[in-house]
């Protein structure tokens, strides 16, 4: 059985939502970061970088988001997650996913996380002053040049979905309307109806 090291409110949504998505036998580990048990030893053995998700499997740990969508999407090809046999849309669904990781998280962590990146409070303070804006940037060209509608890679639900999923509902929190983005804000509501998200959302 598959174990993933969860936490709520973290981007480990995503990858909770292709395990349910994919009918897989998963468990949850939920780690408390109020208590930093993120940071435990016991945590640390499992995933070093002392973060979420990190996905026990059979054969090793995988980490960061979008390894582990990859992952559930070609373990379980019967759910039809990704474009298996197709090389180019499968690197575009990929393309999507490290945009994700590497832009759209890292804004949305310059509001919480800014000692990763400097160490005075002024920094921080300006650091966050930053995130509404980037945000909106971002989600802004999601909208308009990378979401093939109805789902973001096109007619075909992907593991896409549940990660921009997850940062849509880190908009509020970042002061940003996503009344804004109609597009994305179509997204959000049949993604929140879908019948797995609903089942995670209901067993944060």
């Amino acid at each position: 059985m598959l174990k993933l090291f969860y936490a709520p409110g973290t981007c480990a949504l995503a990858s909770r939502i292709a395990l349910e998505e994919a009918g897989a036998d998963y468990e949850i580990a939920r780690l408390n970061f109020a208590e930093s048990e993120q940071r435990s030893a016991e945590f640390l053995r499992i995933n070093p970088k002392g973060r979420v998700p990190a996905l026990v499997t059979d054969r090793g740990v995988l980490t960061e988001t979008p390894a582990i969508l990859i992952y559930v999407a070609q373990a379980f090809p019967a759910a039809n997650l990704a474009m298996l046999d197709d090389a180019y849309e499968f690197a575009r669904l990929q393309a999507f996913n490290a945009y994700i990781a590497s832009t759209v998280h890292v804004n949305h962590a310059h509001g919480r996380r800014g000692a990763r990146w400097a160490n005075q409070q002024s920094s921080f303070d300006d650091m966050k002053s930053k995130v509404a804006e980037t945000m909106a940037a971002s989600m802004r060209m999601i909208e308009l040049d990378f979401f093939e509608g109805p789902w973001v890679m096109g007619e075909q639900y992907t593991v896409a979905d549940g990660y921009l999923y997850t940062m849509s509902s880190w908009l509020a929190g970042d002061g940003v309307d996503i009344n804004e983005f109609p597009i994305l804000k179509d997204h959000f509501e049949r993604m929140s109806a879908r019948p797995a998200v609903q089942r995670v959302l209901a067993d944060i």
